[in-house]
């Protein structure tokens, strides 16, 4: 099986799925008794992703595989084919989100504790409906809050393969600037609870909303 083909089936199912497609997902489109090595289908995402470094679009890995999407430095003016507006969200909603990435698995008292305000249930909820948080399990002391941690859908939002590609505290300087600061490749070291009260203070929860700016996948 030709190299070639091989890259152009991988680059056509990455442009029509929709979603991020693991190595093994590609390998299992082809034939049984055309299977190509698993070697050629990595070579091929390499020879993309470096194919596509002068263009509008990218190849980027995220925590569920690989897809394509549009550049962030393009994204803006593609984002107008869509007449729907961009989801805002409150600063007490981004901070919070923030509290359980860095310090997860967090209970919603120590998030509370560390901003020095209550927490609304609806940012809790609007995140669980967003699948980007998740219940892991609970802490065990009396009432048995539950333990709050991010998912593969949070590292997929913000473009990150793991959570050590989460921004040091240094680059992340604005908590509005969340969405665009959280797409970060250099691996860091999570930050201790004192240094992440430093930088998020204790806000109102009736923060100014602020837009959060997803990878928009191709």
């Amino acid at each position: 099986m030709s190299e070639p083909y091989v890259k152009n089936v991988v680059e056509a199912a990455l442009l029509a799925s929709g979603r991020p497609l693991t190595v093994t997902e590609l390998f299992e489109l082809f034939d049984e008794f055309a299977k190509p090595e698993r070697a050629s289908i990595e070579m091929a995402l390499t020879e993309l992703a470096a194919e596509y470094e002068s263009r509008g679009i990218e190849l980027r890995e995220v925590a569920s595989g690989y897809r394509i999407q549009i550049r962030d430095s393009i994204a803006t003016p593609v984002s107008r084919l869509w007449s729907e507006r961009p989801a805002k969200y409150s600063r007490a909603l981004l901070e919070t989100l923030a509290l359980i990435a860095y310090r997860q698995p967090i209970t919603r008292g120590e998030i509370e504790d560390i901003r020095g305000v209550a927490v609304n249930p609806n940012i809790i909820r609007t995140l669980l409906e967003r699948n980007w948080v998740r219940v892991i399990g609970h802490r065990e002391v009396p009432g048995r809050p539950e333990l709050l941690a991010t998912t593969k859908d949070f590292l997929d939002y913000f473009g990150l393969k793991t959570l050590d590609a989460l921004p040091t505290l240094a680059e992340l300087k604005d908590i509005e600037s969340l969405g665009v600061q959280l797409d970060f490749s250099s691996g860091v070291a999570l930050p201790e609870a004192a240094e992440l009260q430093e930088i998020m203070g204790s806000d109102e929860d009736e923060g100014v909303p602020v837009a959060v700016s997803g990878s928009v996948s191709g």
